[in-house]
């Protein structure tokens, strides 16, 4: 199930969110006469059973068999956090039980995700090894990293251990970014987990964040995936035999959707799940700030992925020496592990690497020239080398990939055709909204708006904005449903890593 899905948005949200206040209702029934020190432990206790319930009816709807997993990896987790977050257990101790957590959740992630491409990578040096054709659970990338995490908080102290199974279960199998993301901290949300406040005020917010991410995705990210698929797949690119109808044009076109289409697929969820988290009282950090506005591939990945990015800074990068000793290698290493964590693919550890070699080059070159460089060039230079990287990133065939580099830099093939033009054409608007909404264009519109407004009285304010946003919100949630219907392009992309 994904947010998209009409049976997400018109029988899952309504039945969880009635249960859900329902069931906040009556903790707030029974846990009132309790005294504070008392209720401390025991507050929403009945909300968070009815979220881990229907996080695991979420989990469970493509694929129940691997809820065990996710359970049985939690548990691991919560006996290891104990361990490792114990007063009374010498520091060799903890360090070995964080070691053996590390290394079990690598290895349960290895086992799901890569052990096909380390069998037929072996295969192909005739050794006798078969594709085991394990299914790969979906998320799993990102709850293994949370755990992670979570273990080395504990470690480091800045975060006490969970002591309440269910506590860690919630924090990990949390429906609204479980699937996709973004990477939540433990020490994000600890607090929330025990005890949290909701106000009208955040679910407002909330909705309005969900429906802002579910028009990223449903008008614009799937509308641009028509576009990518016409070009980069089906007839032009094929199992290694390409068409020869593919042009230079239609390869630049294809590549150009591609890259609006994903930005538009994954920041659209990570806004709904925002949304989701905010009106259950949860504060997601943000996960992306207008990456292509970047003028360096530095800049791009801190806006890019912040989630994942910030991850591999603190728990592998800075680990490892950061910019201390061993750059070169920190930087190399973190960067194949990113290409790695996003498929099980070898293109996607090119992909990694191709980003690391050029965040490498930066630091000796761009960066130490940005307050002399010319601006505009800075930003071209930068969007041409995402481009560049998401072709890595979208062929995982390496013939498919070398056939549309060499027809993107008229190696071979015809400069034009009119296939190109017709499909340009007919997806024009949604190319203009694409790149507009891409700019910080909303961020600027608002604080405009809120300097007009600033001459009416507070409830003139209060009805002008929720006016709009009724308006829009209504836009939105129409559109998206009539386009929904009898759509089947509506997976997230990152659904798969």
């Amino acid at each position: 199930m994904v947010f998209s899905d009409l049976i997400f948005l018109f029988i899952f949200i309504p039945l969880f969110l009635l249960t859900y206040f329902l069931a906040l209702s009556v903790d707030r029934t029974l846990l009132t006469p309790r005294p504070l020190r008392r209720r401390r432990h025991y507050v929403c206790t009945l909300r968070n059973a009815v979220l881990i319930l229907f996080s695991l009816i979420f989990y469970a709807w493509g694929e129940p068999v691997y809820v065990l997993l996710m359970v049985g990896s939690v548990l691991l987790n919560y006996l290891l956090g104990m361990l490792i977050g114990a007063y009374d257990v010498s520091l060799g101790k903890r360090k070995a039980a964080l070691i053996l957590g590390i290394v079990l959740n690598v290895s349960i992630l290895g086992v799901f995700k890569y052990a096909g491409l380390i069998a037929t990578t072996l295969a192909s040096f005739s050794l006798p090894f078969h594709d085991p054709h394990i299914v790969l659970p979906i998320g799993i990338s990102f709850y293994i990293f949370q755990s992670i995490s979570y273990l080395v908080d504990v470690y480091r102290r800045e975060a006490p251990p969970q002591r309440n199974f269910f506590g860690l279960l919630l924090y990990i199998s949390m429906f609204p970014q479980l699937i996709a993301g973004p990477i939540v901290r433990y020490t994000t949300i600890a607090t929330d987990i025990r005890r949290r406040h909701v106000t009208a005020v955040d679910v407002s917010e909330g909705i309005w964040r969900f429906l802002i991410g579910l028009g990223k995705k449903v008008l614009l990210a799937n509308q641009l995936s028509a576009v990518s698929m016409q070009f980069l797949g089906g007839g032009f690119i094929s199992g290694g035999h390409p068409d020869s109808q593919l042009t230079v044009a239609g390869a630049a076109l294809g590549i150009v959707a591609f890259t609006l289409q994903i930005f538009y697929d994954f920041s659209g969820y990570s806004d709904m799940a925002i949304g989701l988290g905010r009106c259950l009282g949860f504060r997601f950090n943000e996960n992306f700030r207008h990456p292509y506005c970047s003028s360096s591939i530095t800049e791009f990945w801190r806006r890019w992925h912040i989630s994942l990015g910030s991850f591999f800074r603190d728990y592998v990068y800075i680990p490892m020496g950061g910019n201390r000793r061993h750059q070169a290698l920190n930087i190399f290493v973190v960067w194949m592990l990113t290409g790695l964590w996003h498929g099980a693919s070898w293109n996607f550890a090119l992909w990694g690497l191709f980003f690391g070699v050029i965040v490498f080059l930066e630091k000796f070159t761009i960066l130490r020239l940005v307050s002399f460089a010319w601006k505009p060039f800075l930003h071209l230079y930068a969007l041409v080398v995402v481009v560049i990287g998401w072709g890595i990133f979208y062929f995982e065939d390496f013939s498919d990939m070398r056939f549309f580099f060499a027809t993107l830099f008229h190696l071979r093939g015809d400069l034009f055709d009119f296939t190109v033009e017709s499909a340009f054409w007919d997806h024009f608007w949604i190319f203009v909204l694409a790149v507009l909404f891409s700019l910080p264009i909303y961020d600027s519109a608002t604080k405009m708006a809120d300097v007009t407004i600033q001459r009416f009285s507070p409830f003139l304010r209060t009805v002008l904005v929720l006016g709009v946003r009724i308006v829009m919100s209504l836009f939105i949630l129409s559109f998206s449903v009539a386009l929904l219907v009898g759509d089947t392009n509506n997976a997230f992309i990152y659904t798969r890593f």
